[in-house]
Parts: C-alpha cells; structure tokens; sequence
C-alpha cells in the first residue's frame, strides 16, 4: 500500500516516557486523516519495596502492562522517549532497562518502534525544547482536544511522545520524503494493522496501573 495514502486510514500509535523510579507513562492516541485524538493514557506505578525481593519484577510489570495494551489497541506503531545523557551512570542504566523492555514487547507484538529525544518532543509539541511539564500537558491537551488536562503528568508525557511521532510521521508523509535509518531509530517492518478488539477507554479517563 501506498505510505502516502495511509494518512487518510487509522492510525494508532503507543508512546511511553520511561521512568527510572517513578512511574512509567503510556498514552495512545489514534488519527485518522489530520484528526488525532487519546483513546487511552494512565502510568504504572510499581511498589518498590513490594519488589525489592526480586531485581526484575518491575520490569516484569511494565513488560506485562504494555503487552496487555498492545494486544487490546494494536497499536500500528510505539514512540518511546529515548535516555536523557545528562543523567548520572546509575540512573541511565535503570532507564535504558526500563526502554529495552518496551522495545523488547513492540519486537514481540511485531510492531515497528521509534526513538526521540526529551528536547525532539518538547519541541515538537511546544515548540520550544526545553518546556515544563505544566506546558507539555497544556499543549497535549490543546493538540488532543481533550476536556481536562492529562493527568497524571507522566501520562501527558508519554502522549507527548505519540504525539511527536504522529506529527513527524505526518509530516514526512506530506512532503514525500522515503523513510530514514537515524541513530536510535530501528529499521521499521512492515505489519498489516491488526484487527481491534474493539475495547476502547473513554478520552480523559486516567489512572495509575497498580499491578501486584
């Protein structure tokens, strides 16, 4: 099919902004032509001291939580906030754990996964890259239509992130450009959408993941 053509079928996109220690966001959102709306969005809050016993359980949680959204959205693409190098060594290390995971689900649902900086999405989604967190969640609001401003602000980061992948997308649909290989950008296959399950959360509605 041609890439072009596709800006006007439904597209789906996950976007997850890992989190070292506090709570990883997901949000999914869903175009269809130049309307993009949040079907889903929420963050997983894991029990540190519930899972101390075990050094990868919360990995485990957040592998199990995008699993589960994967299968009841197939989403035709994951957007995924890459590590912030001005990071201390240890705390790097814990987030780029946390990435491999959802990169890992994506490669296992066949989904095609994509890499942004925290300033290529503020940018995107601001225009200005070095945006708070209350501005991120004002704009993600503005840009999605919703109601009520996402909260947690977790969870308005991880839509984001889809939503920088949707608007660079779009972006390279409408100007013809071929798809490029950049430095933290896997090479993308081709997957034929999915059926849905047809479950969908109303907009607005956000929650935190308790898994146990």
């Amino acid at each position: 099919m041609n890439r072009i053509r596709e800006t006007n079928s439904c597209v789906r996109i996950l976007g997850v902004d890992p989190a070292a220690a506090g709570p990883t966001g997901y949000g999914i959102i869903e175009s269809v032509g130049r309307t993009c709306k949040a079907l889903h969005f929420g963050a997983l809050r894991v029990d540190v001291k519930r899972n101390s016993e075990i050094s990868g359980m919360p990995l485990e949680r957040v592998h199990r939580l995008l699993c589960r959204l994967m299968e009841e959205f197939s989403p035709t693409a994951v957007a995924v906030e890459s590590v912030f190098a001005a990071l201390n060594i240890r705390t790097a290390l814990r987030l780029a754990e946390v990435r491999g995971v959802v990169l890992l689900a994506a490669a296992q649902h066949g989904i095609p996964s994509y890499t942004y900086s925290p300033r290529e999405i503020k940018a995107s989604v601001t225009g200005y890259g070095h945006a708070d967190k209350r501005q991120m969640q004002l704009m993600v609001r503005a840009l999605l239509s919703m109601r009520e401003i996402p909260e947690p602000p977790d969870a308005a980061d991880a839509l984001a992130v889809a939503l920088c992948h949707w608007q660079a997308e779009s972006a390279r649909v409408r100007l013809g450009l071929p798809e490029m290989l950049t430095a933290g950008k896997p090479r993308r296959a081709r997957v034929e959408p999915r059926a849905t399950s047809g479950k969908v959360t109303p907009p607005g509605l956000a929650r935190f993941e308790s898994l146990r």
